[in-house]
């Protein structure tokens, strides 16, 4: 078993989750240890990580995001609102959709995507459908204005989200398409999405957890795919289908209380395990992970990159 650290191939995480609390000790609104953010972003670059997009969902998530990535050029971050928090448009949707949109034109070398923005209808209990419908579309003329990609969400809402993306489809083409990340779907919702010039799709460790998963992978167009770990969640676990693929292990804790700077927490998923994730797709596949990585990160480049720089 080959061990970390040591920097073989460069990842872009296109989903990190970077300001999450778990990054700052807390968990479930308890502190257990130190902020340990510096470490996890120091184990990520060991590891051969390039470049990390912060994936922000709120107003609140942007402006942690824009701090952290003003003090590293590796860094970067999407603007846009998650679907489960769209009601915070409610009280003033003009001036919400502002604030973002001020957010973009305030800070265009570090916005490289507006979202995350989507639909989840596995967890209405935070948004209803139609406030999630109704201002994932609004996003949509964000991203087209400033010609961002888009960074997608869809989560047990394949039908709607599919018909708004057809019904928003010269905007899907101003803004140069975008990534549908975390997919977990079916071989067919891929090929509906992957109908659509410049749409891709995002692998984590979530999507690699069942077999069903792993046979959808299998069959994904290696130049449509991107690598991300949707951090501190989606890690791969050993009772994942892609689990036994992974060949780089890394020094974990079991909880948290034991935590120390060097070791990972065992659950809490950081973006140095992106290289596990190739890992598994490697081993679906049954492709080298060398050229994989090549692919993938080309993807990532030609999507978000192809503009900043």
């Amino acid at each position: 078993m080959r061990r970390c650290f040591g920097m073989a191939m460069k990842y872009i995480d296109i989903g990190a989750n970077l300001t999450d609390p778990m990054f700052q000790g807390c968990y479930g609104g308890s502190q257990k240890h130190e902020p340990d953010l510096d470490k996890v972003l120091q184990r990520a670059w060991q590891q051969g990580l390039q470049k990390i997009i912060v994936t922000a969902g709120c107003l609140k998530d942007v402006d942690e995001a824009l701090e952290l990535a003003s003090k590293d050029e590796r860094i970067y971050t999407t603007v846009g609102t998650h679907p489960t928090r769209c009601e915070e448009f409610a009280p003033d949707p003009v001036g919400y959709y502002d604030q973002l949109r001020s957010r973009i034109k305030s800070n265009r070398s570090k916005v490289l995507a507006v979202g995350e923005c989507g639909l989840d209808y596995d967890r209405l209990q935070f948004c209803g459908q139609e406030t999630q419908r109704l201002y994932f579309e609004r996003q949509l003329d964000l991203a087209a204005e400033f010609k961002l990609p888009l960074f997608l969400h869809m989560r047990n809402a394949a039908e709607d989200f599919m018909t708004i993306l057809e019904r928003n489809r010269d905007k899907i083409e101003q803004c140069g398409g975008g990534v549908v990340h975390s997919f977990t779907g079916t071989l067919e919702e891929a090929q509906r999405i992957l109908a659509f010039s410049g749409l891709y799709i995002g692998l984590n460790g979530c999507s690699l957890k069942l077999e069903e998963n792993a046979e959808v992978v299998r069959k994904l167009p290696n130049d449509r795919i991107m690598l991300e770990t949707d951090c501190p969640w989606c890690g791969i676990r050993p009772s994942h289908a892609g689990h036994k693929y992974v060949t780089t292990k890394f020094p974990t804790v079991k909880k948290k209380e034991k935590w120390t700077a060097e070791s990972l927490i065992d659950g809490r998923c950081e973006p140095c395990q992106i290289s596990q994730v190739l890992e598994a797709i490697a081993g679906i596949k049954e492709e080298p992970k060398e050229e994989l990585s090549e692919i993938y990160y080309q993807n990532t480049l030609d999507l978000f990159f192809s503009k900043a720089e």
